[in-house]
């Protein structure tokens, strides 16, 4: 499933696209009606919280999306007299820019787990809850350590917890937990505020990475190596998430997989040992 970076990335992408003139919406899939409210309306500018992604229209109206595990976004320029390409495939929903001046985006949803026209008390309730998202500047991280505080649930999994921390997956989880050389473990109860406010620290840095550059990278400079672009094939990009059974980039312990409340947690036993 796509994390927080990503549908921050979407919401400044389609704001760059579509804010401040109208847009065409339709569904070639059928499976989005409500397309109808929203056509034709100016779109005024995309945000984010968690995992979710608001399209915001003129009048109050917002598409709500939540990709799940199989939604994505292509996107197309349209070059001035030039037409769309067809939609190919279940497309649930396509915007594109009503503005006829120039170049123009056009953007296909497929697979969403949801896509729905709400108003703002709609939007305001799926903020509501949510916990704190790290790449949200207003947010208060200390919704998230009241709650982690008095939980007897283990760290690995209040991190994956949406009305704990909005925007957290997989990948996130198990890289601050390594960088932070928690033990994954770890009841909530237990882990320190100095602890935690590292933790949220090191999201918010991490996850910022995320949206300007479209992946996620976490292994610190001095476990980097290699001239080859930062996404190059032989650059390493992360400490412990999907390396199980190979050696720790640190100290060569065997990185370990488990389940932990029904998602698969990487992690290194030697590096985040029980204290």
């Amino acid at each position: 499933m796509p994390e927080g970076h990503t549908l921050h990335r979407l919401a400044r992408l389609h704001t760059e696209y579509f804010a401040g003139g109208p847009v065409r919406v339709s569904s070639p899939q059928g499976r989005f009606a409500d397309h109808v409210s929203v056509d034709g309306r100016h779109f005024d500018h995309a945000t984010a919280v968690g995992k979710h992604l608001f399209h915001h229209y003129e009048g109050g109206l917002a598409v709500h999306i939540h990709l799940g595990l199989y939604g994505f976004f292509n996107t197309h320029l349209v070059l001035d007299g030039h037409e769309p390409p067809a939609p190919v495939g279940q497309v649930r929903m396509r915007v594109s820019d009503a503005r006829g001046d120039g170049p123009a985006h056009v953007i296909d949803l497929r697979g969403p787990t949801r896509c729905e026209v709400i108003d703002e008390k709609g939007v305001a309730e799926v903020h509501a809850r949510l916990g704190p998202d790290p790449l949200d500047p207003g947010a208060d991280p200390d919704r998230a350590w009241a709650r982690i505080s008095r939980s007897s649930r283990t760290i690995g999994a209040l991190l994956m917890d949406q009305k704990v921390l909005a925007g957290v997956g997989n990948v996130y989880r198990a890289e601050v937990l390594f960088r932070a050389g928690l033990d994954p473990f770890r009841p909530g109860v237990e882990l320190g505020r100095a602890e935690f406010h590292a933790l949220w620290d090191d999201l918010v840095a991490l996850m910022a990475v995320g949206v300007d550059t479209g992946g996620i990278v976490t292994i610190r400079p001095e476990h980097d190596h290699g001239d080859v672009p930062r996404r190059g094939a032989d650059r390493p990009r992360n400490y412990v998430y999907q390396r199980d059974g190979w050696a720790c980039r640190v100290c060569g312990d065997e990185i370990r997989l488990q389940t932990m409340e029904a998602r698969t947690l990487f992690w290194c036993p030697t590096c985040q040992a029980a204290e």
